[in-house]
């Protein structure tokens, strides 16, 4: 092993007793990249290199232009419980938030009419908004909706659960959902929404939403930060 690597390996073994033993929680931030390499006598390409795997065992993350901040524990989530973001959260003991970045009509592309079981060129609804656990943004979502279905909901409190609002307003509940999910890449929206770098991985989730009457009404596109969500499901069955 080079020395270059032992340095890595030390470093990293160095850093992640002491985040397990509660080091950095009073602030829950590393101090700089500068102080660290200072501290342990190596080079700022070293330092981010041994970082860099911190971060991809999902120990700690950076935020652009912010530093490095130890990773809360994972959101447990159950893609078959019908449980909104806000519940989730509150279930397990964490602070949700929501943040509405725009809401607009649009004209839908050829691939989400066909997702939303509508002709092409249909107008849509598009709300797109982050989403918080306990202060961290951990997820971009693009909503795409059936606006037969919820006239002049882009008007309507978007920060409050859609769930609820879909329910309360126009008498509308979840039937059935089909998702589809898959790790990729940050696009740039999501980076600039989640202050990250760009092409950071993530996992994708897509969700087509029926009603209690079997009708196609939304479709969501969820970018997950990869380090922030666990994936946690159990299925009774025979043999």
């Amino acid at each position: 092993m080079s020395g270059s690597q032992t340095t890595v390996a030390t470093i990293c073994q160095t850093l992640s007793e002491k985040i397990a033993a509660g080091g950095y929680s009073a602030t829950g931030r590393l101090p700089s990249e500068r102080t660290l390499s200072e501290q342990f006598g190596t080079t700022r390409i070293t330092l981010r290199e041994s970082l860099s795997q911190l971060e991809a065992q999902g120990l700690i993350y950076r935020e652009v232009r912010r530093g490095w901040f130890i990773s809360p524990p994972r959101l447990l989530y159950n893609p078959l419980q019908r449980s909104h973001f806000h519940a989730m959260a509150l279930e397990q003991g964490r602070h949700a938030k929501t943040e509405l970045i725009d809401a607009c009509q649009l004209i839908g592309s050829d691939d989400l009419c066909q997702k939303l079981a509508l002709p092409p060129q249909s107008a849509l609804y598009c709300i797109r908004r982050i989403r918080y656990i306990d202060g961290r943004a951990v997820l971009y979502v693009e909503h795409y909706l059936n606006p037969q279905f919820f006239p002049e909901i882009i008007h309507d409190d978007l920060t409050k659960s859609l769930t609820d609002l879909y329910l309360s307003r126009y008498g509308v509940r979840y039937g059935r959902v089909r998702f589809d999910m898959v790790p990729t890449r940050l696009p740039p929206e999501a980076c600039d929404a989640l202050k990250i770098t760009l092409g950071s991985p993530a996992l994708f989730i897509t969700r087509i939403n029926r009603d209690q009457r079997d009708r196609v009404i939304d479709c969501d596109l969820e970018y997950w930060r990869y380090d922030a969500l666990h994936i946690d499901v159990e299925v009774s069955g025979g043999a």
